[in-house]
């Protein structure tokens, strides 16, 4: 007999750790005093760009030891604003926080992007070093994406080898070296370039958020819903995510040395859970800009239309590890079950003569009802990298190509699977 529902069981990460028990605590939110930013001199005008006035609000509340910024009811246009230490925001019902389609109204920091520290424009809402930092509240956060998106693909025409950061536009959120991070009940949607980018993170939830970008009639390009880059302890809980790109990324760095590189490192103890997915690239994605990712769960979740469930990214010219990955409890439909195939773009080998080896190794699939157009989509590439320890159970998959070259992958373990041609 199947079953589909998994709990958190031995509550253990793969690698047989013990679950730490802040991924179960209740959370009790101390926002301190609130600093309605109509208060303060911000008007209700959304065609009025704002951002010194709501930056000055967040300055005064730092100052003050710290407080809840409040976006009230009402739209309020902004550019890049950077929360500061004992700050948080909230965002009420019908309220909206929304970007500025103007690149200009957005600083050049000192940042992150596509596994690289470099300049490039802030976020819309930017905290670093905020320990403690939220967002909450049922209002929304507006990237305003549209201008950006018909530029991106204006360019492409004219140039189809250029790259994401070419085109200039925003993230939505950035939130990098802070700890217990929590983000709740927003909706994030129409980002011009990522929604939520996660860089030096510890403990992170991210729980009840919908997260919302486009794939027409203008696909918002790159609009990942979650980048997680070299965090530990993140729980995404409760989320429905439908964007034109990946919905949770991992990531951590790239290039032929980016193991060695100071910024980069790795993802660990991350629990995906109770989600809803619609259209997506992936679900979950391991890379492109990703070094080594452990102790990863996802599970009970349901994915609707989703491109792939699971995707394994591998660049041939990044040294990559992915390990103690379990996907398990999925129920809905997708097109690849599980993609794993070498991923070239932007291929770039420097100054390295080799290629890299890379590892995928104790990856687990089990409890999932699903069906898909291809089961198995893995294309294997041993001098690229070794794929082995992976265990398939008790599946029930409808797949019009439920073809599987087991042997591509070193000690595959199966139990009750049944993959029927639909």
């Amino acid at each position: 007999m199947m079953t589909w529902f998994c709990a958190a069981g031995e509550n253990r990460f793969p690698d047989g750790t013990a679950i730490d028990g802040w991924f179960s605590e209740k959370v009790s939110l101390k926002g301190g005093k609130k600093y309605v930013i109509t208060d303060y001199g911000v008007v209700k005008d959304s065609t009025l760009v704002q951002t010194e006035a709501i930056q000055k609000v967040i300055d005064l509340a730092s100052s003050k030891g710290g407080g809840t910024i409040v976006i009230p009811e009402g739209t309020f246009l902004s550019g890049s604003l950077f929360f500061k230490p004992g700050t948080k925001l909230m965002v009420k019902e019908d309220g909206v926080l929304k970007g500025s389609n103007d690149i200009s109204d957005f600083a050049v920091i000192d940042t992150r992007m596509e596994g690289r520290c470099l300049k490039y424009f802030a976020a819309l809402v930017n905290a670093e070093g905020v320990d403690g930092f939220a967002i909450t509240g049922k209002g929304k956060i507006n990237g305003n994406g549209q201008r950006f998106w018909k530029s991106f693909w204006l360019r492409r025409q004219v140039n189809p080898q250029c790259t994401n950061l070419e085109e200039l536009r925003p993230r939505l959120v950035y939130i990098t070296d802070c700890k217990d991070v929590h983000i709740e009940g927003v909706r994030l949607e129409n980002s011009p370039f990522w929604t939520t980018h996660l860089y030096k993170c510890e403990r992170v939830r991210i729980w009840n958020v919908e997260i919302f970008a486009p794939a027409a009639p203008v696909k918002a390009p790159s609009s990942d819903a979650i980048d997680i880059d070299v965090c530990t302890d993140v729980h995404v809980k409760g989320c429905n995510i439908s964007v034109n790109d990946d919905a949770i990324a991992l990531k951590g760095g790239k290039g032929p040395w980016a193991d060695k590189e100071p910024g980069n490192g790795a993802n660990m103890r991350v629990i995906i859970e109770d989600c809803t997915f619609g259209f997506c690239h992936s679900a979950l994605t391991c890379g492109s800009e990703s070094i080594h990712n452990r102790n990863i769960i996802f599970r009970n979740c349901h994915i609707d239309n989703a491109v792939r469930l699971l995707w394994l990214k591998m660049r041939p010219d990044t040294p990559q590890n992915y390990e103690y990955i379990t996907v398990e409890g999925m129920t809905g439909n997708v097109r690849s079950f599980l993609y794993i195939q070498p991923w070239t773009q932007f291929f770039d080998l420097g100054d390295r003569k080799d290629i890299p080896m890379s590892y995928s190794s104790n990856v687990t699939m089990r409890n999932i009802r699903m069906s898909c157009r291809r089961f198995f989509d893995v294309k294997p590439a041993p001098d690229q990298y070794q794929l082995k320890d992976f265990t398939f159970e008790n599946l029930d998959i409808m797949a019009e190509n439920p073809s599987c070259d087991r042997k591509v992958i070193e000690n595959f373990v199966w139990t009750d699977v049944n993959v029927t041609r639909k």
